[in-house]
């Protein structure tokens, strides 16, 4: 078997000269393992990602919620309010979310979109509200 790579075992790599001659690291690293299942880590660690069912409040929660907002309605009308909302946002990849809280000053009702409007932009559906209170 020696014999028929005696030929070719004292040469030395061909030189290009429009192309640098690649360091032994990197020579190496083509002949490194590979991952098979491109994306495997990443939908386990989807899978194993809990998210939070919405809650459906009961009447009574509902009712406190909203003479919580009419309270807040009735300071907008006057001047900013600053509240803290808790909130049901979606997850985007998988059913379910989460729950966030935003301390911020409310800027305005937003009739249309029936949402309280921040300053900074922010707009929290009044559907998504879970409770808010004046600070």
């Amino acid at each position: 078997m020696l014999e028929r790579y005696n030929e070719i075992m004292n040469i030395s790599r061909p030189q290009y000269a429009d192309l640098p001659q690649m360091s032994a690291s990197d020579r190496a690293a083509q002949f490194s393992p590979f991952a098979a299942l491109v994306g495997y880590d990443e939908a386990v660690n989807e899978t194993a990602r809990l998210v939070e069912n919405r809650i459906e409040l009961t009447e009574d929660e509902v009712n406190a919620l909203n003479d919580s907002l009419g309270s807040v309605l009735d300071l907008l009308s006057n001047e900013l309010a600053e509240v803290t909302v808790t909130y049901f946002v979606p997850d985007a990849r998988k059913q379910g979310g989460m729950y966030v809280s935003k301390t911020g000053m409310v800027r305005i009702y937003d009739g249309e979109s029936n949402a309280l409007v921040f300053t900074d932009g922010t707009k929290i559906a009044v559907a998504d509200m879970y409770s808010i209170s004046l600070q």
